[in-house]
């Protein structure tokens, strides 16, 4: 799985880089995993002329048909398909198996989707004024092509979300992985090729921002941009993108509420799994715990134990729970804050061991609300317990930051799960489960620096990536 060459697939075509190569390292080992093109500003631009020159005639039948393939192909290559996410991005292969399982249902349910007849009929006789007509509606396909930029975190599913709502609504797209993990992007785009996707319907494209310049932001051809990632480069796509729809799914700060009258077992588990998993590498990853301090201190206790069960280490290893962070940098990162919590009040119940990439599982107890580790989003995997005195501190102290993307809440009274619902400053608001937890058809996503309220999800994707047409007959 290391030194692979990759060139870029634009309209199915291999293609070189302008501007050289890029290496792709392994954050375990540091061993060279790939190499794949430097786009220029050209040939991003000539991606986009190929796309908006395109119309599919594809059928929803056929279309359905090319995204369960794909779907069925994802399936029969998963463990290349994971062992290339976890040398590209080091999830241990518990979370790059669990990936693939998820972009399998990604194709899958826009493949069920897309054939659903989504028209919709008005009567123009229902008022005093009204007429003997009826208004329609249909789905169209944009007039020109999508611009789709993912991050690294999950580099198989986050591109799935834009690419099969695409084809399940006859639109095109070129897609642009970070430059952190473009390798598993481009073995997706082999396999829609191979499913029978039209070339000029998709193309995936590599390399470093500076070397594009804005071209995949205000390129002509453009109609919309869906971008995944961070709130700063989230926010400069507002301001630069101009005259055209933009979905942004950005950052978030997501907490887990635990009321003193839950089952703190369970609770625990919650914490811990929302906390790992993927190693912490989420936006809707536990950043925070919640807890009334009543049941603080065996709360703080059952996390700290479930922690120390979990393996950690070499994410090629098939017993490994938490790989590696994306990077050292990233590790030394979350070091520092956690130390810098410590210092201002902290108590480090276990962990805070770190080993190249690898940053353990860290649960800390008595975390100021308002440090570092917790104001900002920490993309690691820290478990910090901030302690609360009742509904009205926690309900507080979670609208307190920038982020609004989702919310996890462990409790059992009615009462208390209306109050959350309705006063919890956020996109998602899951009782008994981790903030992040979803189908991959539901909407997600977030208000506040999390997003601009609009939602992803395949049935939220096709929604956007469509013009809505009405026409009205006479009867």
């Amino acid at each position: 799985m290391t030194n692979r060459k990759e060139k870029m697939r634009i309209a199915g075509k291999l293609v070189d880089g302008d501007c050289g190569e890029l290496e792709v390292f392994n954050p375990y080992n540091g061993e060279l995993v790939g190499t794949v093109p430097r786009a220029s500003r050209e040939q991003i631009a000539g991606a986009f002329e190929i796309a908006a020159s395109y119309r599919s005639a594809l059928t929803r039948y056929e279309r359905q048909q090319i995204l369960m393939r794909i779907a069925d192909i994802i399936v029969s290559r998963k463990a290349e398909i994971s062992d290339l996410i976890t040398a590209e991005c080091g999830l241990s292969k518990k979370d790059s198996l669990y990936e693939v399982g998820r972009a399998f249902d990604v194709f899958s349910l826009s493949g069920q989707l897309c054939i659903n007849d989504d028209s919709k009929i008005f009567s123009c006789d229902l008022t005093p004024h009204g007429k003997k007509r009826k208004i329609f509606t249909q789905r169209e396909p944009l007039l020109g092509a999508i611009s789709a930029i993912t991050p690294f975190n999950h580099p198989l599913n986050m591109i799935s979300h834009k690419i099969a709502p695409a084809i399940a609504t006859n639109n095109r797209l070129v897609g642009k992985p970070t430059e952190q993990t473009p390798l598993t992007a481009l073995l997706l785009a082999d396999i829609c090729y191979e499913a029978g996707l039209p070339p000029e319907m998709l193309s995936v494209v590599t390399g470093l921002p500076a070397d594009m310049g804005d071209e995949m932001l205000t390129n002509r051809h453009i109609d919309l941009i869906s971008f995944t990632g961070s709130v700063p480069v989230g926010k400069y796509i507002a301001e630069t993108a101009g005259y055209r729809r933009t979905v942004l799914e950005l950052g978030g700060n997501s907490e887990l509420i635990v009321m003193d009258d839950a089952d703190l077992d369970k609770a625990a588990e919650l914490a811990v799994a929302g906390g790992t998993k993927n190693s912490g590498q989420r936006c809707t990853a536990v950043k925070r715990v919640l807890c009334i301090d009543s049941v603080g201190d065996e709360f703080a206790a059952l996390v700290a134990a479930k922690a120390a069960k979990l393996k950690y280490g070499d994410p090629m290893d098939p017993d490994t729970d938490v790989g590696t962070v994306i990077n050292e940098d990233a590790a030394i990162l979350f070091q520092n804050r956690v130390n810098d919590a410590i210092e201002k009040g902290a108590t480090l119940l276990y962990g805070n061991d770190r080993q190249g990439a690898v940053y353990s599982p860290t649960v800390l107890d008595h975390v100021p609300f308002d440090c570092e580790l917790v104001r900002e989003e920490t993309f690691g995997p820290p478990i910090p317990i901030i302690r609360v005195r009742d509904i009205d501190h926690a309900i507080e102290v979670a609208n307190s930051t920038a982020f609004g993307l989702s919310s996890g809440v462990c409790t059992n009274r009615m009462d208390q799960i209306v109050r959350f619902i309705n006063e919890l400053e956020t996109g998602t608001v899951n009782i008994w489960e981790v903030p992040g937890y979803r189908i991959e058809m539901s909407p997600f996503g977030g208000i506040k620096d999390s997003g601009l309220g609009y939602k992803e999800g395949v049935i939220e994707a096709m929604n956007s990536y469509t013009n809505l047409k009405t026409f009205s007959i006479p009867w």
